[in-house]
């Protein structure tokens, strides 16, 4: 691929995640390291983000059904970064051409169907092929899978014993944009919704037995965590998170580098006191009060007039103003316990989504030798299997806490 004109290309750069991806690229990546064009459907909303960034790229311009298009595009990139969604909509022409064409791929999906898709069609080849094709390189779901990996391996290489258990705990500031929504709206009305129940969804067998699918069914009702000395809720980001971490799992398994035996993980948003069982309790009820409207499209009509449209979202003051912390808990099979941090200033959505998934294409870029198996690993993988330590120290160099300590 090094005989290609482009490192990456960012495909969707004029919406609202898009755009930023432009301005972190403009910000971060020198022109020196790394050839990249901006890509999309409409070349004159295209020119304008690059006018509005003040850069001097290339603009290519395809629909995302137009296959015959969106092969020239990827033809010329070694890193597809997509940003364009619902991802079950717009991005099948990009991926089938990623993995035909051996291009490396990242995107911010968290709609975990339309994964389980790419899994059936594209893995084995992707794998043969060691083309790297990773969805879920935003908040949903690095910090989950990411912050997991690091917390399992640190139990693993400093004080040599397996794990058995990780959960997470979520604290966040910020705002949605119409994208997210859209993209949720998407799956909801889609018929293969319903598979999101599923706990190992992503895994390469779905061979489990009942007692592995209780212990890892989501939690419905707050709790009293101990380790935190606080109270915790179900997080609603849970439902995606979940299954990519425990995707990881089951490759790592595959690989001979296992978590360890009947490893297991959930996911929980914590509160901090005073009264954080009421909080606690509150939310629940929020949050399964807004899961019913998503469910219902009727109801979801009346109420989407006043929510962000796609190309919309949060003001800059509220993006730079939010912020989120994921504190993990690592349990080995011994007992011991280990705490693992990833925080950053910015909102989840979109400034903390557009750094994960920029380092991301960066790291696939400029660092493949560094990855691990290198130029061999391949097919539909998570941040953790296909990126791992490359990109948790790419995050630590652009400004992100991310620690793991006894």
């Amino acid at each position: 691929m090094s005989d290609r004109p482009y490192d990456i290309v960012l495909y969707g750069a004029s919406g609202f995640v898009g755009k930023q991806t432009v301005q972190y690229f403009a910000n971060h990546a020198a022109p020196e390291l790394v050839r990249w064009a901006i890509a999309g459907r409409n070349r004159q909303r295209l020119e304008a983000v690059r006018d509005e960034v003040g850069i001097t790229v290339d603009v290519l311009v395809a629909d995302s059904q137009d296959q015959q298009a969106i092969d020239a595009i990827v033809s010329q990139a070694r890193v597809i970064l997509n940003t364009a969604g619902p991802f079950a909509l717009y991005a099948n022409a990009l991926v089938d051409a990623c993995v035909r064409l051996r291009t490396h791929y990242v995107d911010i999906s968290g709609e975990t169907p339309w994964v389980k898709t790419l899994i059936d069609r594209y893995h084995a080849q992707a794998a043969t092929d060691g083309t790297r094709i990773i969805p879920c390189c935003g908040f949903d779901s690095v910090p989950s899978d990411l912050g997991t990996y690091l917390v399992v391996r640190y139990l693993q290489r400093e004080l040599g014993v397996p794990c058995q258990q990780v959960n997470a705990y979520f604290q966040a500031f910020g705002g949605f944009n119409g994208g997210t929504l859209a993209s949720a709206f998407n799956l909801y009305d889609s018929p293969d919704a319903t598979q999101m129940n599923e706990p190992f969804l992503l895994n390469p067998s779905t061979a489990h037995s009942h007692a592995e699918a209780e212990r890892d069914r989501d939690p419905q009702a707050p709790s009293f965590v101990a380790d935190l000395n606080t109270w915790v809720a179900p997080f609603f980001m849970g439902v995606v998170n979940t299954r990519i971490v425990r995707r990881s799992s089951a490759l790592y398994q595959e690989w001979q580098e296992p978590y360890g035996a009947d490893f297991t993980y959930q996911e929980y948003l914590k509160f901090d006191p005073p009264l954080a069982w009421l909080k606690a309790i509150g939310v629940t009820a929020g949050l399964g009060l807004f899961m019913g409207v998503l469910q219902q499209s009727q109801v979801r009509g009346l109420l989407q007039p006043f929510l962000p449209q796609p190309g919309e979202g949060p003001s800059e003051q509220t993006m730079n103003e939010g912020w989120f912390s994921c504190e993990l808990v690592g349990t080995a099979v011994d007992g011991r316990k280990v705490r693992g941090i990833i925080r950053d200033q910015g909102d989840p959505g979109n400034r903390a989504t557009v750094k994960f998934v920029c380092e991301s294409a960066l790291s696939l870029a400029l660092q493949t030798d560094e990855l691990t198996d290198g130029q061999a690993r391949g097919g539909i993988l998570t941040p953790a299997t296909g990126l791992g330590d490359v990109l948790a120290e790419r995050l630590r160099q652009a400004g992100m806490t991310i620690t793991v300590n006894l």
